[in-house]
């Protein structure tokens, strides 16, 4: 009888320590989810362009094969590289972290800019297609959503491994970046279908029903174009003050201090002229400076980017990008 009391307490202290590492996981998962916030809103935002100009009924089936694709992205590519880097290479976080901000800055620059400089041309090329070439269009479409989203999942993955703790195990980075990664798809895609599918669900309500339905489909159809336009106006916000956050954190913990003891500073001054919230005054100025500095960087990178390391990437990244694309497709096929 004593040992079965002996074996069922023990099975109890195993069943404690496995929920408290599922806690952990979970609490760190959400962590680092937190910590990624601008690349997910930025994915979020980007990705319902891609179903624009196709019939309602094909927008779901686009998003899933975008969904899967970004899933394969995350937890078949950028998993094991980033295990990798952490068993082998944690020096190279820090830096490929700030190349990742500097991209992030540079994304958000562009869009600022695109604003000031707005063409046509791209948007007509982009909502517009041969009828007769649907399905080869999609395809298109997907592969150009799936390779975008490798570039903004490379940086959630990277910011989800650098809050990792470096004493935590090969297997609890594992857990915690599979969870980042299953989660963050779930979140990011689920809510491009609500989106994608809001104005449909709208037009139904307003058309098949009456009184305060159909008045809330109407509603739902006339916001929807305003909220798409605020979803982007956050979301290259958000890309701009965490590329900028990223770089002044990276540089502070490279060796130069003078970007964060400023930003730092400044942060304290303001929260000291508003006793009544310090840390709300505190954290709006601190991202204020850091977006500004994100802006700055970004605006710097866009000459070299077009001058310099595009027409690199076109010469080096696209041959390994059509051969890396045919494993891609086998995933995101119906």
């Amino acid at each position: 009888m004593s040992g079965l009391v002996a074996l069922l307490d023990d099975i109890a202290s195993i069943s404690k320590v496995a929920a408290a590492s599922i806690d952990d996981v979970a609490g760190q998962a959400a962590k680092a989810g937190a910590k990624a916030a601008g690349a997910v809103i930025d994915d979020a935002a980007v990705t319902p362009k891609y179903v624009h100009g196709f019939d309602a009924r094909r927008e779901l089936p686009i998003v899933w094969k975008i969904a899967r694709g970004s899933l394969f992205n995350k937890l078949v590519i950028l998993l094991p590289v980033a295990l990798l880097l952490s068993a082998f290479a944690p020096w190279a976080i820090p830096p490929l972290l700030m190349l990742g901000g500097a991209y992030l800055c540079y994304e958000g620059a562009h869009k600022v800019a695109h604003l000031f400089h707005h063409t046509d041309a791209h948007d007509s090329e982009k909502h517009t297609h041969p009828a007769s070439d649907g399905a080869a269009l999609e395809e298109a479409r997907v592969a150009g959503a799936i390779k975008t989203d490798f570039i903004l999942s490379a940086e959630i993955m990277t910011i989800a491994l650098s809050t990792i703790p470096v004493q935590d195990s090969l297997m609890m980075k594992a857990l915690i970046l599979a969870l980042v990664a299953v989660a963050i798809t779930v979140a990011v895609y689920g809510f491009v279908a609500l989106i994608v599918k809001a104005d449909d669900v709208g037009v139904h309500m307003a058309t098949r029903r009456s009184g305060a339905v159909a008045a809330f489909g109407r509603g739902i159809v006339h916001v929807m174009p305003g909220f798409m336009t605020t979803l982007t106006v956050v979301g290259t916000a958000a890309m701009i003050w965490v590329g900028g956050q990223i770089i002044v954190h990276g540089l502070h913990e490279l060796g130069w201090h003078a970007p964060y003891d400023l930003v730092h500073d400044l942060a304290e001054s303001a929260a000291a002229a508003v006793p009544a919230a310090p840390g709300i005054v505190a954290w709006i100025t601190t991202a204020f400076f850091d977006g500004l500095l994100g802006l700055a960087i970004g605006l710097l990178l866009l000459p070299i980017a077009t001058r310099v390391i595009n027409p690199l990437l076109q010469a080096t990244m696209l041959p390994l990008m059509a051969r890396w694309w045919p494993v891609q497709k086998n995933i995101h096929q119906d």
